[in-house]
């Protein structure tokens, strides 16, 4: 099964790069993308799963609605993007059930930082989808992390996929900058050799970031944002269907699964 997983906050990765951005664009700039990512999906009839922070979730409850109705998952990706207290686990569970009306699985981590996963059973998730199991300067060094998911302490995790040996990652960035026909061709090896393919985006990739005076960002970042990662997530949606693949809901991935 292909699950296609979408990272929905407010917009605060300027911060990052010394730039200030008002909240209420955050969450518009935000809003923007995801319509855009539940449109492609209702296009190529293909299911996925939301990580939703509360900040976002309260302030767009039209696009909590919409991907409730249209049969995909939500999940939890924290109470904020950029603040985080264990005491958020549960309450981010909470919150989300309580906003959408449905029961909450799974938890994703922001930036797939460490989270402790006996916090996270404590907080009643029963998967956590945290981990890119690869080494990236600054970043990631779990290169000693099991690639395929694991159980541990109770919790199911479900590490982000990257490519066979050498373990190149194959999330947001790599989708990208890499030649798409290539990105394609990790995939499918992936796919291939794990029976599975769990790749992750962010709405705000489907807006143009080439403003760097506004957003600061560098080139491997802005680079092919916008109506070019529209078209760019069309066309991988597009192969998805073509190869027949399953594409669902980590839950529902999670159906198919011995553990």
């Amino acid at each position: 099964m292909v699950l296609l997983s979408f990272d929905i906050e407010e917009f605060d990765m300027p911060f990052e790069y010394n730039k200030s951005i008002d909240f209420k664009d955050q969450i518009q700039i935000s809003i923007a993308g995801t319509t855009s990512i539940l449109d492609l999906l209702k296009k190529n009839k293909l299911k996925a799963t939301f990580f939703s922070t509360v900040t976002f979730a309260k302030n767009a409850p039209g696009i909590i609605q919409r991907i409730i109705t249209e049969g995909h998952e939500l999940a939890s990706h924290g109470v904020f993007h950029s603040d985080f207290k264990n005491e958020h686990l549960l309450e981010s569970r909470l919150a989300l059930e309580e906003l959408s009306g449905v029961k909450i699985k799974g938890y994703r981590m922001a930036r797939m930082m460490p989270v402790d996963e006996a916090e996270i059973q404590n907080a009643g998730y029963s998967y956590n989808s945290s981990i890119n199991p690869t080494w990236l300067p600054g970043r990631y060094n779990n290169r000693h992390i099991s690639r395929t998911y694991f159980m541990q302490s109770g919790v199911l995790q479900i590490p982000a996929s990257v490519s066979p040996l050498s373990r190149f990652p194959l999330f947001w960035l790599s989708f990208h900058n890499l030649p798409l026909w290539y990105y394609k061709h990790l995939a499918k090896r992936t796919y291939q050799w794990d029976g599975y393919l769990n790749v992750y985006f962010h709405p705000w990739e489907f807006t143009d970031l080439k403003d760097k005076e506004r957003f600061g960002f560098p080139g491997y970042v802005s680079k092919n944002t916008g109506q070019d990662m529209i078209e760019r997530m069309d066309r991988f949606m597009q192969w998805i269907n073509k190869n027949k693949y399953p594409c669902g809901t980590i839950n529902q991935f999670i159906k198919t699964i011995s553990i």
